[in-house]
């Protein structure tokens, strides 16, 4: 009996060996590795050492070691052969991140990814498939080619996969790799930096961390999903029920967006401006040679809107989880943004709001050089697009201008502005052609060179509501004002026009979704000025098939058109990604919500079409919307220039910020000052207020000095 018991204690002293041995982790990190962290509040056990040779020193046979990049990118991991002999030795299941060594390798020095994305390459990792895309922000990599890899970085196109596959892709590289022997796991960069340089999707990355952990352990930790909060998160969960006041607050959360990100330059940042595009007094109202407008964020203290508001934020993520500001300081962006400061103030009485709101508008026509004011000229009533640029003449980039003055001289109780207001909407309007389609855009030489009245007599048809469909909504307006009819005449032949082209000979810009979205606004005010059940047809069509595309989230989906009729459409090929303006899909299905050009304008659109027509369609929509805009406000602790801010991209599907970064300017993570972080806190301001756009303007009284000004422009 004794002889039995012995026996038994002994096999269960050699159970609890071996399960120390198997189960041991070791980690050669710093204390502040990602991984670590996460090991720990997950309560997996693990150890920490400072050194790679502490760490396989101190491992017991048949441990698993994770030996990460501390000094990730500037230098590799130093690692030797006697290292890994010893590891070897001691049967160490061995994972190294970033190394100076590989055995049987030639290690080059790394390379910094730029269009380049991570693909899984393999079927053998749990819940990733084969050709999936992964983001590694701000990727460097040892450039290394082997046979078999998990992972690789390649240019590729799509949304969740690589669409176009990788077999003839030239520019692989192993990202994560067995080599020989086969005690080893190579990652070619750091993986471990998983929180800080915020790598997406979350559940992808969790799915690579679970394969590791599994693999390093010899399955001990098999199936074992670690969890962590990101950095970067939306305000909401997709189901958590909002505050009473979660709208209001997402209108304060917007505006002082502005002020914790700098945006607002004073004094200084406008220098700093000047020395960036190599501007002085010569040649502000030129078109200077392009420079990389992605820079640091202002040092300078934030202004009041006397020297303008930068554009935003780039999509670069940096691989300490930063973004650059885009330093460039557009008229649309400044106009429209008047209208949010001046809407925050009227809701709450923030009077430094206010003061923001008055002097952008000052700025963007009086102080700024971009608005036109020589009635000699053609480009009489025009503006530039920004300080540096007088090439391109966008209609489309006024009338947010416009707007956003036609909204603040209301709300401030100010005629301070009516007379640039009317030369703005009339130079637009008197470079309108006999159609009511003004075109993609004009260009100022030539502008200067044909005359204004060449272009009045154009005969211009251009089926896009992108560009067309804002500046009709202002030309209602000002008709409503004035009641001169060629304003009402032009617009409703080229309102006509284009719906009944509806849908089929539609051009679209990014996506057929935003076309429709732009034209919500313009139908609303038509109806506003002249309602006729034809009108509320066409509203309540393109509500519709915006309808069938908006989740139960409230997110509007975004949606190609027919190819051959699109300006920016997805890559055709590898090659192709990121070479110009794309969309945020790859195709019809990916779950995704564009917050710059489709549901920020389609929230306005919304909302004034259920102040016209009372329609409960309308109104719906807007209020799905809106919930589902307040709840992915971005919130973030670490980093203070993005919290309270939109991101372009939104998956729904995931509820995360994720989407193909194709475009060359505008991608997945940016912020912008104008089409986004204004257009939405100003409808949520006038969904607190119950107050709508065109309301809020009847007080104008622009008609006073209308008609002086008219003959001047637009002569009988």
């Amino acid at each position: 009996m004794i002889k039995t018991v012995f026996f038994y204690f002994f096999i269960f002293f050699l159970f609890l060996a071996s399960c120390k041995k198997g189960n041991e982790l070791i980690l050669s990190c710093s204390e502040n590795n990602d991984l670590y962290k996460t090991l720990r509040s997950n309560n997996i056990v693990c150890k920490r050492f400072n050194t790679p040779t502490e760490a396989i020193k101190n491992a017991n046979e048949g441990s698993g070691v994770l030996i990460l990049a501390d000094h990730y990118p500037q230098a590799l991991t130093v690692i030797d052969s006697i290292l890994i002999a010893e590891a070897k030795e001691k049967k160490i299941r061995l994972f190294i991140e970033y190394p100076s060594y590989i055995p049987g390798i030639k290690v080059e020095l790394p390379h910094s990814a730029e269009l380049e994305r991570i693909v899984v390459s393999t079927d053998s990792i749990n819940n990733l498939e084969k050709l999936q895309i992964i983001e590694i922000h701000d990727c460097h990599y040892i450039p290394v080619l082997t046979k078999n890899p998990f992972l690789v970085v390649t240019k590729v196109a799509g949304f969740d996969y690589a669409y176009f596959g990788i077999e003839n892709n030239t520019d692989i590289k192993a990202i994560l790799f067995e080599p020989n022997p086969d005690n080893l796991l190579i990652s070619t960069t750091k993986l471990s930096q998983f929180i800080q340089a915020r790598y997406a999707p979350q559940k992808s990355i969790q799915a690579l961390w679970s394969f590791i952990l599994d693999w390093v352990s010899s399955g001990q930790l098999s199936n074992k999903q670690i969890e962590w909060i990101p950095t970067v998160t939306p305000t909401y969960d997709k189901d958590e029920k909002l505050d009473i006041n979660a709208e209001k607050v997402a209108v304060q959360r917007g505006i002082d967006w502005y002020f914790k990100s700098k945006m607002i330059l004073n004094n200084e940042g406008w220098e700093n401006y000047k020395k960036l595009w190599k501007l002085d007094n010569t040649n502000i109202r030129t078109t200077v040679a392009s420079v990389n407008s992605s820079a640091e964020q202002p040092n300078s203290d934030v202004g009041d809107g006397s020297f303008g508001v930068l554009e935003g934020i780039v999509s670069d993520v940096r691989f300490d989880g930063s973004q650059p500001t885009r330093w460039w300081l557009r008229s649309d962006s400044n106009g429209e943004s008047s209208l949010a400061f001046a809407l925050r103030w009227a809701m709450d009485g923030n009077q430094e709001s206010k003061i923001v709101a008055h002097n952008l508008l000052d700025w963007v026509y009086f102080k700024s050089g971009l608005f036109q004011n020589d009635p000699q000229k053609a480009n009489y009533g025009l503006l530039f697009w920004a300080p540096g640029n007088a090439q391109a003449l966008y209609q489309d980039n006024d009338v947010k201008s416009i707007l956003g003055c036609i909204g603040t001289s209301a709300i401030l109780q100010s005629n301070r502005w009516n007379d640039v207001l009317v030369k703005n909407i009339l130079g637009n309007f008197r470079t309108t052609g006999i159609n009511g389609f003004r075109g993609w855009r004009l260009e100022n030489p030539d502008l200067i060179k044909n005359g204004w009245k060449s272009y009045w007599e154009k005969n211009t048809i251009q089926l896009q509501p992108h560009y067309e469909a804002w500046m009709w909504a202002s030309y209602l307006w000002l008709y409503n004002q004035t009641q001169w009819r060629p304003l009402l005449d032009r617009t409703q032949k080229g309102i006509r026009t284009m719906m009944e082209a509806y849908p089929d000979k539609w051009r679209w810009t990014n996506g057929i979704q935003q076309e429709r979205g732009r034209m919500l606004l313009t139908l609303a005010w038509l109806i506003r000025v002249e309602d006729r059940p034809e009108y509320r047809e066409w509203l309540r069509r393109l509500a519709t098939d915006m309808e069938k595309s908006q989740d139960a989230s409230g997110a509007i989906g975004e949606e190609l058109g027919m190819l051959l009729q699109g300006d920016m459409t997805p890559p055709s090929s590898n090659e192709n990604y990121g070479k110009g303006e794309a969309p945020l899909i790859q195709k019809n299905g990916d779950t995704v919500a564009d917050l710059l050009y489709t549901c920020n304008f389609t929230f306005l659109g919304l909302h004034e079409a259920y102040a016209a027509t009372s329609d409960p369609q309308f109104k719906r929509m807007a209020d799905k919307l809106a919930d589902f805009l307040v709840r992915i406000q971005i919130k973030s602790e670490m980093h203070n220039n993005l919290d309270g801010g939109w991101f372009r991209a939104f998956d729904y599907n995931r509820w995360e910020y994720w989407g193909s970064n194709s475009d060359s300017g505008w991608g997945a993570w940016a912020i912008e000052t104008g089409w986004t972080q204004s257009w939405i806190p100003t409808v949520l301001a006038m969904r607190v207020l119950n107050k709508n756009l065109w309301d809020i303007s009847k007080v104008s009284d622009v008609e006073s000095n209308f008609e002086m000004i008219r003959k001047q422009m637009i002569p009988e």
